[in-house]
């Protein structure tokens, strides 16, 4: 049973207790989870990823990370935003990646919406950062969705942008620094 608490990993040091069970999650959380992304490709990606994970491990999408990349073109936003119904029928069938119309069709409108975003995707999740609060001591410490998630994921829907709810946008705001969800005990703290 995990207590929540910083695990040692393979090395000795401490770390967020989820990602010590496999090389991908080693890699991933020591690498680039919480690490600030302020481009927009890099932001698209993350929202693209966290929609495609909702109801799966995130485990599955790390592994078929390099899949995505290339079914959706590296994530360039112009050429995502350029896809049309060969290219769903394209993704729909392809055995690398997740296979789901609704969430394929999801990352194509939210290209085309990111394209319409005055100051960019990177810059509008970045809107919404807050003060810093206390780090989080446990994994029970960290909620799944909060405030500011609920406000731009609204932002966000409203802007035509689909599998993006507050728990997904959290997700994504985690994945990329605009919260540090570290816990406070994790050497990447």
């Amino acid at each position: 049973m995990t207590t929540g608490l910083p695990a040692p990993g393979p090395d000795g040091r401490l770390r967020c207790p989820w990602s010590v069970s496999s090389p991908d999650y080693l890699a991933y959380h020591d690498e680039e989870w919480g690490q600030p992304v302020r481009d927009d490709r890099a932001m698209f990606e993350r929202l693209c990823l966290e929609g495609f994970q909702s109801g799966l491990s995130w485990l599955i999408i790390l592994r078929k990370r390099e899949n995505f990349r290339r079914a959706f073109c590296g994530f360039d936003v112009e050429r995502v935003a350029a896809f049309g119904p060969a290219d769903i029928d394209r993704l729909t069938a392809d055995p690398g990646i997740v296979r789901n119309k609704a969430k394929i069709e999801a990352a194509v409108a939210n290209a085309r919406a990111t394209i319409t975003l005055p100051d960019g995707l990177a810059a509008e999740v970045w809107k919404y950062r807050q003060p810093p609060g206390p780090a989080p001591v446990r994994l029970a410490d960290i909620p799944s969705a909060t405030s500011a998630s609920k406000a731009l994921a609204r932002e966000l829907r409203a802007r035509g942008f689909r599998f993006t709810g507050p728990v997904t946008v959290y997700a994504t705001m985690q994945a990329c620094g605009v919260v540090n969800d570290h816990l406070a005990g994790c050497v990447s703290r």
